[in-house]
């Protein structure tokens, strides 16, 4: 039917045009003839607009395929029941089982899936290679399978052997490395369309990261005699007083500490930091607070008792911008490699997702033609309206998690967006919590759970 604004709209025009009322007199009959046309002309070029844009109607899978991938070669395009039968059966032959599950059953269900997927594949691979001008040679296809055969086959006789057990073809491994070729050509060409990382994005990651990635902290080489028995730990000292030589030292440890990682060293640990024993109470103080060659002890350290004596003072070191610039320029390469494959790749699904129809029977939500329950994936029934008992007599199904109704924003924490973390540190975003406005209130810093800052008080 014509849209009423479509025909209200006509009629203001023809009587317009002519000058004359269109309810009555002798060219009613003509602008009622003008205003058929142009209705009909306005649905004509609706319904033109509509089936442009992919709004009205959907493309048939032919009779004898299962799916209709459009804008890819012409010879993956029509996936057959014949090619899904196909995969069907490598999808069995690689199960655990080895045989064909019961039909309707999950697990068939499961390798239905996964054959289609494999044949969607390889058709949306062909289609984005063609789309980027990406093609193989049969030379690199034989050069490819000849490694392949040579990591993974020690012999001629395991290859076929392969084959029979699979039930794959010599043709289908060609395809296979055909699409295995394609595949990493598209990850390489879109991984070189990033840009290389910037002077500045280089400096700004120096000085966010230079602190925890390229600082060695100050520390202390320490020599140390370790035992539950005090009066072993005395002996050690006394030894010690009278030449803590190093070579003395790998005399002393063997005998009187109990500790493995170092009575074979002398006793000797390195590079020790204030916060490394930051836990360690009175050690960490006789650590930090002796001086070189000092012989420190007995003390008492959870169920043991320490000699020690500091050799060495390390004081921290600062790797310059120009030392490490390399290293950062190729972290922020592969992490801006990585971002824009990821975005690459939802594109990637969404643009192929919208051009592929599936048969009755062959629906999966990587058809345009998918329709979902709306519900997020894997959640119970009895988390919506409608669940019912599984048997007769049964309550109705409890729900133990129902997911959100509405898919859960994650915004940036305030200030935790960077030049390297561009994205920021993300929380789930998530009602008020109960008794925030009395924390503030309060004055207190206690808050409630799911609270990140208490208010400043308002006045009355």
């Amino acid at each position: 039917s014509v849209p009423r604004e479509a025909i209200d709209y006509a009629a203001r025009f023809v009587g317009a045009k002519s000058g004359k009322s269109v309810t009555g007199g002798k060219s009613a009959g003509r602008n009622r003839l003008m205003l058929v046309v142009f209705g009909a002309l306005f649905v004509l070029l609706f319904a033109g607009f509509a089936i442009a844009q992919g709004g009205i109607g959907q493309p048939s899978v032919p009779s004898g395929d299962v799916a209709l991938v459009q804008n890819v070669p012409s010879d993956v395009g029509n996936i057959s029941e014949a090619a899904f039968k196909g995969a069907l059966a490598h999808q069995v032959a690689e199960s655990e089982t080895k045989k064909a599950p019961k039909p309707g059953s999950k697990k068939a269900e499961e390798l239905k899936e996964a054959a289609l997927g494999e044949l969607l594949d390889a058709a949306w691979i062909a289609g984005e290679a063609e789309e980027l001008s990406i093609s193989v040679t049969p030379k690199q296809i034989e050069t490819e399978l000849a490694q392949i055969k040579k990591t993974n086959f020690p012999t001629p006789a395991s290859f076929k052997e392969f084959l029979k057990t699979s039930g794959f073809s010599e043709e289908d491994v060609n395809d296979k490395v055909e699409l295995q070729l394609l595949s990493t050509q598209i990850q390489e060409q879109i991984a070189g369309e990033t840009s290389p990382p910037s002077n500045a994005e280089i400096a700004a990651n120096y000085e966010e990261t230079k602190a925890a990635q390229y600082t060695t902290k100050a520390s202390r080489d320490v020599r140390v005699i370790i035992n539950e028995n005090k009066g072993e730990v005395e002996k050690a000292l006394q030894a010690l007083e009278a030449d803590n030589s190093p070579a003395n030292w790998k005399v002393v440890a063997p005998k009187y500490s109990s500790d493995p990682t170092t009575n074979k060293t002398g006793g000797l640990q390195k590079a020790l930091t204030e916060e490394l024993l930051a836990s360690a109470g009175p050690l960490k103080g006789a650590i930090f607070g002796a001086a070189t060659n000092e012989l420190v002890g007995p003390i008492k350290f959870q169920k043991n008792y320490v000699v020690l004596e500091v050799v060495k003072l390390n004081p921290e070191k600062v790797q310059s911008l120009g030392e490490v610039r390399s290293q950062i320029s190729t972290t922020l390469t592969q992490e801006k490699q990585q971002t824009f494959f990821a975005e690459f790749v939802s594109e990637y699904e969404s643009k192929w997702t919208s051009r592929t129809f599936c048969a009755s029977g062959f629906v999966t939500k990587r058809c345009a033609n998918f329709k979902g329950s709306g519900h997020p994936e894997g959640a119970s029934a009895a988390c919506y309206e409608g669940a019912k008992p599984k048997k007769k007599g049964q309550k109705e199904e409890a729900a133990l998690e129902c997911p959100a109704a509405v898919e859960q924003i994650k915004p940036a924490i305030p200030g935790s967006v960077t030049r390297v973390k561009p994205t920021g540190e993300q929380l789930v975003q998530r009602p008020r919590p109960e008794g925030l406005a009395e924390a503030g209130a309060e004055g207190t810093t206690e808050l409630p759970e799911g609270a990140t800052e208490v208010p400043a008080p308002t006045g009355e």
